[in-house]
């Protein structure tokens, strides 16, 4: 069995309204390539899934943000949906998380909505990166660059637009971790 990221350990940092499909893909198929997963939130026990509006399934909490060491991981990865990035943006402690991921040189990947996170880490300015086009705006005044592709890869940060995505999003996440 092929496991590129064997003894990489990921964060997956999320909270309720999470798009559903955006953190259980590369769950699977990170994991499927032999990485650690651990999902990061910012309370206890369970954080509900969402397919777009409707509620979906729940997922165990392994850590919260206020419980992480950004030392113990390789990579962050942010999945969208719109509650939950909006949510993590207003917490202080995931907010300051994201920000050690990019203090540290960590690789982050972010897709859909999460780029809103990024902007509240002050983590996009003279970055290029993509996301849901409704973000277009909100990257540019952040002092970051967008453009529309499936995924975009600059220094450290993965980027892509939506689940349609999660095939390329997935795969550029292995190919960096990999090759680190």
């Amino acid at each position: 069995m092929d496991a590129p990221l064997h003894g990489k350990t990921i964060a997956f940092l999320a909270t309720d309204g999470v798009e559903q499909i955006e953190l259980t893909r590369p769950w699977k198929d990170l994991q499927g390539a032999g990485a650690h997963l651990e999902l990061v939130s910012l309370s206890e026990g369970e954080i509900d899934g969402y397919h777009h509006l409707d509620k979906a399934h729940s997922f165990p909490v392994d850590k919260t943000v206020q419980h992480v060491d950004v030392h113990d991981y390789d990579c962050l990865v942010l999945p969208g949906g719109v509650a939950n990035p909006d949510a993590l943006r207003m917490d202080h402690d995931a907010v300051k998380l994201v920000k050690q991921f990019f203090n540290k040189g960590k690789t982050v990947a972010a897709i859909c909505h999460a780029p809103w996170t990024l902007i509240e880490a002050d983590a996009v300015k003279n970055r290029t990166l993509t996301s849901w086009p409704s973000l277009k705006t909100d990257i540019t005044n952040a002092g970051g660059h967008w453009v529309d592709e499936e995924v975009h890869y600059e220094d450290g940060l993965i980027t892509s637009r939506n689940p349609d995505d999660l095939d390329a999003f997935s795969a550029k996440i292995v190919e960096v971790l990999a090759a680190a």
